[in-house]
């Protein structure tokens, strides 16, 4: 409370003791660095076989009304418009961008790409089905398709003992086939993808591996090139997403957001240094 030699009163209050610009600015602030969190972690799986990029998303905070909208004034007449003062901003979700990447011929007849939608199905040690874009798969001692952790490929392809691995062949709606030596082409198995009705909402395992949710809805299983799923592209791999240069304006961007807010606190307290020295 302010009386100056006049009578006058003005009430400071809060917007002085507590200056709303300086929570609103650390909201900003908490907010860009997980937005650099975010970045960094694109960039870091740029090389990261099947990897998508991830998008930080923002949604403003609550709002102090001081006055609404359509509300009437002393002399009768409406307000057009209200007098709102804004609180920060938050993350609100990180979206998972699920844009195809390009295919990189690897001349490795154990790499296996996805061109379309769908995912390969993988069974972990406890029985769980995780699913992956990633079809860099090797054999087993066992002479069975397995991802880079040794996790069965669903449903289980098995090669003839007697068969190279230069005999694999996978066709592009999934169909494999080996060689024995002294033999001919035989049909070994079939590979299927699946899809879902929303991927974004899968949740992320790691080791390029995803779990179903309640949000992600159920899977639906078909063969490559049916039911809107991708085709397969033997002796190659899908690399990730990421456009480097994209992540690093984002970088600079993020990097600018972020001091334009800590400026913002540096003003208040500023602000709030000049009010303390008032002289009563």
């Amino acid at each position: 409370m302010y009386r100056d030699t006049q009578g006058f009163t003005l009430n400071l209050g809060d917007d002085i003791i507590m200056m709303r610009s300086l929570w609103s600015a650390a909201s900003g602030m908490k907010a860009q660095q997980t937005n650099m969190d975010v970045v960094a972690h694109n960039i870091a799986n740029v090389n990261t076989y099947g990897g998508k990029k991830i998008r930080a998303e923002f949604q403003d905070l609550l709002y102090q009304t001081l006055r609404d909208a359509g509300g009437t004034s002393g002399n009768g007449t409406q307000y057009p418009q209200g007098l709102q003062v804004g609180l920060g901003v938050r993350v609100s979700a990180t979206h998972r961008v699920f844009t195809q990447g390009p295919l990189q011929t690897t001349d490795n007849p154990s790499d296996v790409g996805i061109q379309g939608d769908g995912f390969f199905q993988i069974q972990l040690p406890d029985g769980t089905t995780a699913y992956t874009r990633d079809g860099s798969f090797k054999l087993d001692s066992d002479r069975r398709l397995v991802t880079s952790d040794g996790f069965l490929l669903v449903p289980n392809i098995t090669l003839d003992e007697n068969a190279p691995i230069d005999s694999l062949v996978i066709s592009s709606d999934g169909r494999v086939s080996d060689t024995p030596a002294g033999g001919q082409q035989t049909e070994i198995g079939q590979i299927t993808l699946v899809r879902f009705v929303n991927p974004e909402g899968l949740y992320a395992y790691g080791k390029n591996l995803f779990l179903e949710t309640a949000a992600s809805g159920a899977p639906i299983e078909s063969e490559p090139g049916a039911d809107g799923a991708g085709v397969l592209s033997q002796n190659t791999l899908e690399m990730s997403s990421v456009q480097i240069v994209e992540e690093m304006v984002n970088m600079i961007v993020a990097q600018r957001a972020y001091e334009s807010n800590s400026k913002a606190v540096t003003t208040s307290d500023s602000m709030l240094e000049i009010a303390n020295q008032l002289k009563r």
